[in-house]
C-alpha cells in the first residue's frame, strides 16, 4: 500500500525556496556543522560538532510537556545506553499497558545521540502521543567504531530490556515492541530487526517496525540522487564519505548493510520479520533507494507499507514548525494502534 500526502509534481529547487525560512536556516547551519566537521582523511572534529550540538537533560523527576525521562546504563564499556521515556498520562481509551519503541537515531552512523535536542524532542512527543514507552538508544559511532558496532549495540539493548524486568515501568509491555528511526536509524532498526529475528527472547518481540526516511544505498547512482544533487544533508558526496567511515575497508557500497536489497542482500522470506510502514520524502536523495527498500520487503512476503510527502527534505520530521512534522506523528500513532 502507498500513500501520497500531496498530489503534485514538486519542483525541487523551488520547493526547498519555499520552506520556512527557520527550517531553511537549520537545515543550512545543520549541512554546514557536518561538512567542516568531516575530514579529508575520514575522521571527525568532535569537538567542533559539540559547540552546535545542544544537549537536553533528563527528566527522572520533574515531567516536561507530560512526559518525564531518565538514563539507563545498558553497558559503560562502551558507552551503551539510552534515554527512557515515559508518558505521565494516557488517554481514557488506553489499555492499562503501553508498547514500547526503541528508537535509533539518525545522523549516518557518526553523529548526534539521544539527548541532542531534536531527538529528545521527537522521541518525548512519540511518547505523549501514541502513547508509548519510547527507549531512545545511544549506540556507538563510526568512524571511530564502525559495522557491525552499531547493530550489536542495538542488538544488545534488546537483550538487555528482555534480561531485565526492572529495566522498564511496570506499564510497558515488552511483549508489544517497535524498533523505530530514521535516516542511519532506521538502516539500524531494519538490520537489528534481522538479527532479533534469529534470536530466542523470552519476553520482548518485535510487531513492528518505523523507517523513516531509511538510510540506504549502493554503487548504482539513482535518478533521485542525481537529480537532488544539491539537497542538504544527504547529497552523493556526503553519504559517500559516511558510507566510507562505517564500512570495513575495502567494502563497496554494495554491502549487505548499506543495499538491503542488492546482490549480497540477506534472504529474509523466511524470518518473522515486523510489519513496516516506510516514509519517503520527495526531496530526499535516498527517496529511489527508500521505495526499493519497501518493494524488497514486500517481494520477501513481508508486509510494508509507504507513506510518501512528495514536498518535504530528508529529516523533515524534526522541524516542529512544518505541519507535516504532525502529520507524521499521527500516521505513526495509527501504526502502531493498528499492530497493538
Amino acid at each position: 500500500m502507498t500513500t501520497s500526502l500531496n498530489s503534485h509534481s514538486p519542483q525541487p529547487t523551488s520547493s526547498w525556496a519555499l520552506l520556512p525560512w527557520r527550517t531553511w536556516i537549520s537545515l543550512k547551519l545543520l549541512t554546514k556543522m557536518t561538512d567542516a566537521a568531516c575530514r579529508p582523511n575520514g575522521t571527525i572534529n568532535r569537538r567542533l560538532l559539540s559547540f552546535f550540538d545542544y544537549k537536553s537533560s533528563a527528566t527522572p523527576s520533574a515531567p516536561y510537556k507530560g512526559v518525564t525521562t531518565s538514563d539507563v546504563t545498558v553497558d559503560p564499556a562502551r558507552n551503551l545506553w539510552f534515554r527512557l521515556f515515559v508518558p505521565t498520562t494516557t488517554s481514557s481509551s488506553s489499555s492499562s499497558s503501553l508498547p514500547v519503541v526503541v528508537f535509533f537515531h539518525g545522523g549516518g552512523f557518526s553523529f548526534l545521540s539521544p539527548d541532542t535536542f531534536a531527538y529528545d524532542a521527537v522521541c518525548r512527543k512519540f511518547s505523549r502521543r501514541i502513547p508509548a514507552v519510547v527507549v531512545s538508544v545511544n549506540y556507538r559511532l563510526s568512524p571511530e567504531h564502525g559495522y557491525p558496532c552499531q547493530y550489536d549495540d542495538g542488538l544488545d539493548v534488546l537483550k538487555f530490556l528482555d534480561q531485565n524486568s526492572d529495566a522498564l515501568p511496570e506499564v510497558a509491555d515488552r511483549s508489544r515492541c517497535f524498533l523505530a528511526g530514521d535516516s542511519a536509524g532506521a538502516n539500524l532498526a531494519h538490520h537489528v530487526a534481522v538479527r532479533a529475528c534469529r534470536e530466542r527472547f523470552r519476553i520482548v518481540k518485535a510487531v513492528g517496525l518505523i523507517s523513516i526516511q531509511p538510510f540506504f544505498g549502493g554503487e548504482e547512482r539513482t535518478e533521485s540522487e542525481t537529480r537532488l544533487e544539491g539537497a542538504p544533508l544527504v547529497s552523493v558526496t556526503r553519504t559517500d564519505w559516511m558510507w566510507k567511515a562505517f564500512l570495513p575497508v575495502g567494502s563497496s557500497r554494495d554491502h549487505e548493510a548499506v543495499n538491503v536489497g542488492g546482490p549480497n542482500a540477506v534472504d529474509i522470506s523466511g524470518l518473522e520479520y515486523p510489519a513496516t510502514v516506510v516514509f519517503v520524502g520527495g526531496l530526499d536523495p535516498l527517496q529511489d533507494w527508500q521505495r526499493r527498500y519497501c518493494e524488497w520487503l514486500r517481494k520477501s512476503g513481508k508486509e510494508a507499507k509507504l507513506i510518501e510527502y512528495p514536498t518535504m527534505v530528508h529529516a523533515f520530521y524534526v522541524f516542529p514548525e512544518l505541519p507535516e512534522s504532525n502529520h507524521l506523528i499521527s500516521q505513526v500513532k495509527d501504526f502502531v494502534a493498528s499492530l497493538v
